[in-house]
C-alpha cells in the first residue's frame, strides 16, 4: 500500500528538523493566497497525465464495482476510516491551539469508538457532536507558513507545497500508526474502500472535470485552490469566487 510506504519513509528522524524549522518561522496565521503560483506547470501537467491514466485504467473501473458508492458496507467503511483519522485531527487541533475543537473531536472519538462499535456507526453525529476536521497543512497555515507553489502529486492529485508537507506529517503524527499488525492494515483497507466509494459516489462530477473539460489540469487546479483557500478562510473567502466543493479530492484523498 502506498500509504504504508509513506508512513515508513516519513518516520525517519531526520524529518523532524523540518518541523523545528517550521515552528521557528511561525509568525501567526498566513494570509490566504490569491492567484495561481504554478512555476512547475509543465512537470505538474506530466504528473497530471499519469494520474489521469491511473484513474482511467485502475481507480475508475474498480470504483464501479462499488455501485453508487453509498451501500451499507461502504458507509461502515467510511465511518470506520473517518474515526481512525480523528486522533490525528485532535493532534492538529491542539497544535493550532483550538482547544474546544480538540475536545469536541475527542468526544466524538470516544462515543463512536464505544457506542458506535469502533466507529462503524456515528452515534456522536446523531447526538449533535459534529466533526471539526483539520490537517497539518492547516496547522502550517495557522503558524504562518505560506501556501507555496501549486503541485500535482503522483497518485495523490492536486496540492500545494504546504499541503504536500502537511500530508506527509499527518501520516507521521497520527497515533493510529502505532496499532500493531494486522490491525493497522485493516485501517488502511478501510481508507482505501472509503476513497473508492467516494470515487463511485461522485463519478459523474469527477468524470466531467477529468474527461470532459477542455483543460482538465487547469480545471482541477482552479477547483482545488479555490476550495482549499475557502477552507482555510473558515468561511471567509478571499474573493468572490467561493463556495466550491472539490470533487477531485475524493478519488485522490486530499
Amino acid at each position: 500500500m502506498l500509504e504504508n510506504v509513506f508512513q515508513c519513509a516519513f518516520r525517519a528522524r531526520n524529518f523532524m528538523w523540518l518541523l523545528a524549522v517550521t515552528a521557528l518561522t511561525a509568525c501567526g496565521p498566513a494570509p490566504v493566497a490569491q492567484g495561481i503560483n504554478d512555476p512547475y506547470e509543465q512537470t505538474n501537467r506530466n504528473i497530471h497525465q499519469i494520474n489521469l491514466a491511473v484513474d482511467r485504467n485502475v481507480v475508475r473501473p474498480v470504483s464501479r464495482l462499488f455501485g453508487d458508492g453509498d451501500g451499507f458496507v461502504l458507509r461502515r467503511a467510511k465511518n470506520f476510516a473517518g474515526n481512525l483519522s480523528v486522533p490525528g485531527t485532535v493532534v492538529n487541533n491542539l497544535l493550532q491551539l483550538r482547544i474546544a475543537d480538540a475536545g469536541q473531536n475527542t468526544l466524538r472519538f470516544a462515543v463512536n469508538s464505544t457506542f458506535g462499535l469502533a466507529g462503524l456507526f456515528d452515534p456522536a453525529g446523531t447526538l449533535g457532536v459534529a466533526p471539526k476536521p483539520t490537517d497539518f497543512g492547516e496547522t502550517l497555515h495557522v503558524w504562518g507558513v505560506g501556501e507555496g507553489p501549486y503541485m500535482e502529486v503522483p497518485l495523490v492529485g492536486p496540492s500545494t507545497a504546504r499541503d504536500t508537507l502537511g500530508t506527509a506529517v499527518d501520516l507521521v503524527i497520527n497515533p493510529t500508526n502505532l496499532l500493531p499488525e494486522p490491525e493497522v492494515y485493516v485501517g488502511v483497507a478501510a481508507k482505501l474502500a472509503s476513497r473508492l466509494g467516494d470515487r463511485a459516489r461522485y463519478s459523474g462530477t469527477v468524470d466531467s472535470i477529468l474527461y470532459d473539460s477542455a483543460d482538465s489540469y487547469a480545471q482541477t487546479r482552479l477547483l482545488y485552490l479555490q476550495n482549499r483557500r475557502f477552507e482555510l478562510g473558515k468561511g471567509k473567502p478571499a474573493d468572490a469566487a467561493t463556495g466550491f466543493v472539490d470533487p477531485y479530492e475524493d478519488p485522490y484523498g486530499q
